[in-house]
């Protein structure tokens, strides 16, 4: 689309959706879209207004447990060896691609609303809602929701798409989406 709407994509031409925009992503993609989020605060792009982000059962890890995270060794370690395999030149599972908490920009969120999806037999579900309750101590002074799926796992929604909590999910998702502020 052209800044003066005349671009080649008509319906783009006719709304101006990059005022409006949002990241979402499922499990390592929500990392990206987190760390995207952080990087639109540094470097703007003219034109384009990042909303929101939603975090759909995001990867984030962490070296010592928080919680009622796992404490088991093996699940720990097995968790560390996946990150490592898909991240060889990590330092580790405080990694801030990974553990974004502890990153000095974590709460220079690049948009307004963040809605964070976990799932309550999800391992990783202790650290979205971690990271919901860090955004919301952080300074930030955006809006932070989060939705937990009940006896569903990891990406359920993928997995079985008609299944009723994946109906909700995507259902809270629209609502988020939809109630924005712009």
């Amino acid at each position: 689309m052209g800044r003066d709407g005349n671009g080649p994509e008509e319906l783009l031409n006719r709304h101006d959706y990059l005022n409006n925009v949002f990241f979402s992503g499922d499990s390592a993609v929500a990392n990206i879209d987190h760390h995207m989020a952080v990087k639109m605060t540094k470097e703007k792009i003219a034109g384009v207004h990042l909303e929101g982000i939603v975090l759909a059962h995001p990867y984030f890890w962490g070296k010592e447990p928080i919680a009622d995270e796992t404490k088991d060794p093996a699940v720990r370690d097995k968790i560390d060896t996946l990150w490592r395999l898909s991240n060889p030149n990590t330092s580790g599972s405080d990694d801030q691609c990974i553990n974004p908490i502890d990153d000095p920009s974590f709460g220079s969120l690049g948009c307004n609303r963040v809605l964070v999806c976990v799932a309550e037999k999800d391992i990783l579900k202790h650290r979205g809602m971690y990271y919901c309750e860090k955004l919301k101590q952080s300074g930030w002074g955006g809006e932070v929701e989060l939705m937990e799926a009940k006896g569903e796992g990891h990406v359920f929604h993928l997995h079985n798409p008609s299944c009723e909590n994946a109906a909700a999910k995507l259902k809270k998702v629209a609502d988020f989406i939809n109630n924005s502020k712009a």
